[in-house]
C-alpha cells in the first residue's frame, strides 16, 4: 500500500485537522528561507499527531547539531535533507534516525546521483529540479521514473495536485513507496486545503 506524506505544515489548527486525516508522514520544514519554514511553532503544537503519523523534519545543508535538537523539541520520527549533503554525513545521521534524502530530477542522467547514497539513507526522494529547494509546485517528466533500477525504495514529490489520483495508480515501479504532498494542496503556503486532501487520498 502506497503511502501518503503531506509536507510544510506551519499552522497548530491545521495540524489537528490534519491529524484526523489516514496519512503516514507529515512535514515540518526547519529552512528559513523556505515560505513554510515554522518559525512560530511550538513543540507542543505536534502534540495532537498520532503516534501513526510520522513526522518528518526538513532540513537544508543544516548542521547535525541542528537536526538533533529540533528533533528533540519536535519529536520528530524521520529527517529529510533537501541540500547538498553528503552521503558521508547521511550515513552518520542514519545511525541515529531514519533519514529521506532528496534528489532534484530534471531528466534521466539525474538519476544517477542515487547510486551513491545507496546504503547510507532509508529511502530517497525525488523532486522537481529547480532553483528552489522543493515546493515549487512544478512536476517533473514520471516517465523517466523507470530508469531507477536502485535498491532505495522512494517518495514522489514535486508539484502533485488532485488531477493527478489515476496517473499515479497508474504507475508500475517496485520502488515507489510514497507520495509526498504539498503546494498543489495549499490555501497559501503552509495551509492546507484539508477537504482538498481527503478528496485526493479517496480518489487514490
Amino acid at each position: 500500500m502506497m503511502k501518503i506524506k503531506v509536507c510544510g505544515m506551519k499552522y497548530s489548527d491545521n495540524i489537528k485537522e490534519l491529524s484526523l486525516l489516514p496519512i503516514d508522514y507529515m512535514g515540518l520544514i526547519f529552512y528559513d528561507k523556505s515560505p513554510r519554514y515554522i518559525d512560530s511553532l511550538n513543540g507542543s503544537d505536534v502534540d495532537a499527531v498520532p503516534q501513526t503519523i510520522k513526522l518528518a523534519g526538513v532540513f537544508v545543508d543544516a548542521e547535525i547539531e541542528y537536526i538533533a535538537e529540533k528533533t528533540v523539541r519536535y519529536g520528530l520520527d524521520i529527517i529529510q535533507l533537501h541540500g547538498n549533503e553528503t552521503p558521508g554525513f547521511c550515513k552518520d545521521l542514519n545511525r541515529t534516525m531514519p533519514v529521506i534524502k532528496a534528489i532534484s530530477v530534471a531528466d534521466a542522467a539525474d538519476l544517477e546521483k542515487t547510486k551513491q547514497y545507496e546504503g547510507a539513507v532509508d529511502y530517497l526522494l525525488f523532486d522537481t529540479k529547480t532553483s528552489q529547494h522543493g515546493g515549487s509546485g512544478q512536476k517533473f517528466d514520471w516517465n523517466i521514473l523507470h530508469e531507477y533500477k536502485g535498491n532505495t525504495p522512494f517518495f514522489l514529490s514535486g508539484g502533485i495536485s488532485i488531477d493527478d489520483a489515476e496517473k499515479i495508480r497508474g504507475i508500475n515501479h517496485p520502488g515507489l513507496y510514497a507520495i509526498d504532498l504539498n503546494s498543489k494542496f495549499e490555501i497559501r503556503p503552509g495551509l492546507k486545503d484539508i477537504q482538498l486532501l481527503e478528496k485526493f487520498i479517496k480518489q487514490l
